[in-house]
């Protein structure tokens, strides 16, 4: 649908008056967007449902109703307010390109219409699939740790300029940390002063730390996204931060699993701002975060979840933080059900690209305390030398399991592709402890950071992502600590992943409107 056809459907409802978007139009060839009332709005997609989070700047006492080629489905209020609201529309036409818009109960529209497009049927082939994917867009400015927004919004615009068919942001989207290190101190004051405290004895929603959540995660997730998605299907996947802490262990404190205050934020936060994972008829409805009472539609997945782009590509997110354990040998990051899930979807012939996303990396480590590895910094360098407090060899057990599971694929690349480390890197494993992976070498890339300004690995802990002891990695591009992102093309016979970066102490910030990627990386499927 082009401009005009857009023009005159805006006309038609009445939308001459409404406030303009002059910053990006993602799909619909125009150069401003009426935003109206809307605030954000995140959409995601499968190839038969449409699920929007939608804040506006008003709150809506009835609820507002999102038309989808003329068909109504009336919004489900997820805040106190009625300022925030989630809408489903099922039983659509796959690869279709509808026609979406919001209204008030009594007809008014509340935004421009916009185009979004369903996903091929599990069955089908397309020829090509785009994702854009990055991790750490989060940060309040009030820190002045993170890059300003105004930056941060022109990497996702320039991304999104290459008109992927989805958006994957993988953890750290909120930075509001309560009991660790981090929390404390000038940071910890100026949030307080910003925002107010949580009363910790109190629920999230529908008391006054309701308040204190829309104040802290607001201007990190509405304020970068906006309505720039709009088009573009969303998959957000949640890490440490997500769940208001750091991963932090010691005699005093361990952070994860997180405590039941810091669980029910990350689960407020995920409700009102982004969202969850739709049902896959390959994913279990009774995983863990799964099927909860208070999430519509039924079945919405909260911390494991699917993209599932006909037979060219299945993606596999998975929350390494929520339900990690402390358990010795059998501790996870995964429950055994999720893991069994993920062996299976890896095992299973029938799609031609799997790839495996989980929010802890593969292959890199900072030495800090919540990762697959052991290792420790020593001189700005990782050693298996000094035991790390609190960690679980079951961690590292879980990683080879899942890394050998990958090679095993005959016929496909094993890829990982992970976030939380604040880095731009790509290498090959070709062996984990005594498990040879040479007949087929995995792949991990580390995706790039979008809202990173100060707070890089080297920073913090003295070193920058390094090789881990245990296993024979080699990196094609050794981890840097770099704003930027990838996109994955997968085509039938190959996955090309281009790699882009912007050195915020360097560059000018004119450098991003024409940014282009630095390394292509073109991986064939064997055989």
């Amino acid at each position: 649908m082009d401009r005009r056809q857009f023009l005159t459907a805006s006309a038609a409802v009445g939308l001459t008056a409404l406030p303009q978007d002059q910053t990006f139009a993602q799909g619909i060839g125009a150069t401003s967007w009426n935003t109206g009332d809307v605030k954000h709005l995140l959409p995601t997609v499968d190839h038969q449902n449409i699920l929007i989070k939608v804040s506006f700047a008003r709150a809506l006492r009835d609820a507002p109703l999102l038309v989808v080629d003329g068909k109504r489905y009336p919004g489900q209020r997820t805040d106190t307010e009625g300022m925030f609201w989630s809408f489903h529309a099922s039983a659509l036409a796959p690869a279709c390109r509808y026609t979406c818009s919001l209204i008030d109960a009594a007809g008014t529209a509340l935004c421009d219409p916009w185009p979004l497009k369903t996903f091929p049927r599990p069955e089908d082939t397309p020829a090509s699939f785009r994702a854009l994917m990055f991790t750490c867009a989060g940060g309040h400015e009030i820190t002045k740790r993170f890059l300003p927004m105004t930056l941060r919004i022109k990497l996702l615009q320039r991304a999104l300029s290459f008109e992927p068919d989805a958006l994957v942001a993988i953890g750290d989207h909120v930075y509001w940390d309560q009991r660790s290190s981090s929390s404390r101190g000038a940071d910890g004051a100026s949030r307080v002063k910003y925002a107010g405290s949580f009363d910790r004895t109190l629920p999230v929603l529908g008391s006054a730390n309701e308040a204190v959540l829309k104040r802290a995660v607001g201007p990190q997730i509405a304020d970068l996204y906006h309505a720039h998605c709009r088009s573009v299907p969303v998959f957000f996947m949640q890490d440490d931060h997500d769940h208001f802490d750091n991963d932090e262990a010691d005699d005093k404190l361990v952070t994860f699993p997180p405590d039941w205050f810091n669980l029910n934020a990350a689960r407020a936060s995920q409700l009102l701002y982004y969202p969850e994972f739709l049902p896959d008829a390959t994913r279990p409805v009774g995983l863990a975060s799964s099927s909860a009472s208070d999430r519509f539609p039924a079945h919405l997945s909260e911390s494991f979840g699917t993209l599932r782009y006909g037979k060219l590509a299945e993606m596999l997110f998975y929350d390494c933080r929520r339900h990690l354990t402390l358990t010795g040998p059998s501790a996870g990051f995964v429950p055994p059900d999720v893991e069994g899930w993920l062996m299976r979807r890896m095992s299973d012939p029938g799609v031609a690209h799997v790839l495996n996303v989980p929010s802890t990396p593969i292959g890199w480590t900072a030495g800090k305390w919540g990762e697959w590895y052991a290792d420790m910094e020593l001189d700005r360098k990782p050693t298996l030398s000094i035991p790390k407090p609190y960690w679980q060899s079951g961690w590292r057990a879980q990683h080879d399991r899942l890394v050998q599971a990958a090679s095993g694929m005959r016929g496909r690349v094993p890829l990982f592709v992970s976030g939380d480390l604040h880095a731009i890197g790509c290498g090959h494993m070709h062996a984990t402890g005594n498990i040879d992976l040479s007949a087929n070498p995995v792949t991990s890339i580390l995706s790039g950071p979008l809202g990173t300004g100060v707070g890089w690995p080297s920073g913090r802990r003295g070193m920058a992502p390094q090789i881990p002891g245990g296993i024979k990695f080699d990196e094609t591009i050794p981890a840097i600590e770099q704003n930027g992102f990838i996109l994955a093309d997968f085509t039938p016979d190959r996955i090309n992943i281009r790699f882009f970066k912007w050195d915020n102490r360097k560059q000018p910030a004119s450098d991003i409107d024409t940014l282009m990627p630095f390394y292509t990386l073109a991986l064939k499927r064997p055989g």
